[in-house]
């Protein structure tokens, strides 16, 4: 037999199988890859984004996982939904219309100094900003943690859990 009417045939069995089977098959990966465990693609190769929201003592109150390319802000307003809170210390990063107005809608103060492509300046708070050095050092707290930095989980709900871990290490360490 020739390899042309081996592939011939092999396409005309393939045009017999019904619509479902096919399908199936072409899809068969679904929520499956790096971007549904959190693993995202940036300058320096692979990276996991950890965006945490800490009270005034620097303890975790809530985390969220995302991918290494993310922008901050995307998950920003979902967390802070969880964390009710008077007053929300954030980096530049987070210098959003959208995000100030939605805290302001919460009874939240924000404290953001303004990016550097920000038109109009809004003032902000300084001393109450040098108080954001809590959120550094809970972040350095939880990077001790042997498992934390590396990443060594492949999937998203055990890497969350090694965080939870550390966070409830953190809550244990009053």
């Amino acid at each position: 037999m020739e390899p042309g009417a081996l592939f011939e045939r092999r396409r005309e069995h393939l045009a017999q199988r019904a619509p479902e089977a096919q399908r199936a098959v072409t899809h068969g990966h679904h929520g499956r890859g790096a971007a549904t465990h959190g693993i995202g693609r940036s300058r320096g190769g692979l990276t996991t984004k950890v965006h945490l929201v800490v009270d005034a003592l620097g303890l975790p109150l809530v985390f969220e996982i995302t991918e290494g390319q993310r922008h901050d802000i995307q998950p920003a307003k979902e967390l802070l939904s969880k964390a009710a809170s008077r007053c929300l210390l954030a980096d530049k990063a987070y210098d959003s219309d959208d995000l100030r107005d939605a805290l302001i809608a919460q009874g939240c103060l924000p404290v953001i100094p303004c990016n550097a492509s920000r038109a109009q300046r809004l003032p902000y708070d300084k001393e109450l900003y040098k108080a954001r050095s809590e959120i550094e050092c809970t972040l350095n707290l939880l990077k001790q943690a042997r498992r934390f930095a590396p990443r060594y989980e492949k999937t998203l709900r055990n890497y969350a859990a090694v965080v939870a871990l550390g966070c409830a290490l953190l809550w244990l360490r009053i």
